[in-house]
């Protein structure tokens, strides 16, 4: 499987988000967002800070021809994961419901974090009920939506963060998928726990779910 990761202007994880996918497939790249083709099997959007978050977070990348590719690879069923500001890219791209907005705190937070995978639709449901030490770093994470009962209804919450809320996200949730199940899109950084020397190797069933099944 052919795994494109995109980098934008201000991008920062794309090398940490490439070495862990090349470990369950080898074909994966990095591809700039003005190169990018409709000719890979997956998308990863990778975290960082897409033209420096001028206006909001990844409101500027969401409005690019590369983000229009995506949509349409998207609505073809084709796997998509967006880590942190890729999160947020989805959201503004409206490939994802809701929105990111500052921490509570008012603060840049970057610590481990414990998250379970909840019960849900997307490509991360192989392993369901999972509670994992996963990292955080960032300052816009908080999840809003005007339709949590629908997310609840439609199993589309993929993650919440357990025995703490660092963002102050409604109902503890980190991350979500589309209803289709092949979008996902979360806060944590699975990419920077593939080995237990960074503190954790949790983020490698993540990784796994999506480059690999």
């Amino acid at each position: 499987m052919s795994i494109a990761i995109i980098k934008f202007p201000g991008t920062q994880c794309e090398e940490e988000s490439l070495r862990a996918c090349r470990k369950f497939d080898n074909d994966s790249r990095i591809v700039y967002h003005t190169d990018l083709e409709e000719k890979y099997d997956a998308y990863f959007i990778p975290g960082g800070w897409s033209y420096g978050d001028h206006l909001r977070a990844g409101i500027i990348a969401a409005n690019t021809e590369c983000m229009g590719i995506i949509k349409k690879e998207a609505q073809k069923g084709k796997k998509i994961l967006g880590i942190c500001n890729g999160f947020q890219i989805l959201c503004e791209s409206q490939i994802l419901s809701g929105a990111l907005l500052r921490n509570e705190s008012l603060k840049f937070v970057c610590k481990f974090v414990h998250i379970k995978i909840e019960e849900n639709c997307s490509f991360l449901n192989k392993i369901n009920k999972q509670v994992l030490k996963i990292p955080i770093a960032h300052g816009e994470g908080r999840f809003v939506t005007d339709n949590l009962e629908e997310l609840e209804k439609n199993k589309i919450i993929v993650a919440t963060y357990q025995n703490e809320n660092p963002n102050g996200s409604m109902n503890s949730i980190a991350g979500i998928c589309n209803k289709k199940g092949n979008v996902v899109g979360m806060m944590p950084h699975p990419e920077r726990a593939v080995d237990l020397v960074l503190g954790s190797k949790d983020g490698l069933k993540i990784i796994e779910c999506f480059a690999k099944y």
